[in-house]
């Protein structure tokens, strides 16, 4: 009996020591599993961190793609006001300077006996001309050409059977302009 007491003592004592292997593996497995969210909580926090980094990163460069836009059309605006600013200070030089080279125009136009006199007025002139040219500043062809009201003044009509329609067919005064601006309309007489 001794010996069947043994025995069961110890098939108790095994049993307890099954027993508590197994809470011992469940609380080793428990702590692993709670490990591992642990881990994922973690890895998901950091790819949250991740995406907020993407999506800030993003904005900012959108930001510099805007800014860097804003500084191309400043540039342009700028660069367009100082050329409309250059030509109207130069048309307003060039307007005190048309009735000078009208006048020479004229004279070279005048007959004289002193042919070297008349060629000092055509050098002066074409002088003029050539400043006025370096400057942007062109005359506006009339004779020949159709009339057009943004650059001609027409003083009269005549009849000419030996032009078209509203052709050009006498310049009494030049015309002149700097860039797209019209400094000075040409005076001219229209046929037809």
């Amino acid at each position: 009996m001794d010996e069947n007491v043994n025995n069961m003592n110890n098939d108790n004592l095994q049993n307890e020591n099954q027993m508590e292997n197994n809470t011992n593996e469940k609380k080793i497995e428990n702590e692993n599993m709670k490990f591992e969210k642990k881990e994922k909580t973690e890895v998901d926090i950091l790819n949250e961190k991740i995406e907020e980094q993407k999506q800030d990163i993003e904005e900012k460069e959108d930001r510099i793609k805007r800014l860097m836009a804003e500084f191309e059309n400043f540039k342009k605006r700028s660069d367009k006001e100082r050329t409309g600013m250059y030509n109207s200070v130069m048309g307003d030089v060039v307007m005190k300077l048309l009735p000078v080279i009208d006048n020479l125009e004229k004279a070279v136009e005048s007959t004289t006996q002193d042919e070297q006199y008349k060629s000092g007025i055509e050098l002066v002139l074409k002088q003029f001309k050539e400043v006025l040219s370096s400057n942007g500043v062109k005359e506006i062809e009339a004779v020949g050409q159709p009339f057009d009201p943004s650059l001609h003044e027409a003083v009269s009509l005549v009849e000419d059977s030996s032009l078209g329609a509203k052709i050009v067919k006498e310049e009494y005064r030049k015309g002149y302009m700097i860039g797209d601006r019209v400094l000075r309309h040409s005076l001219v007489v229209v046929a037809n």
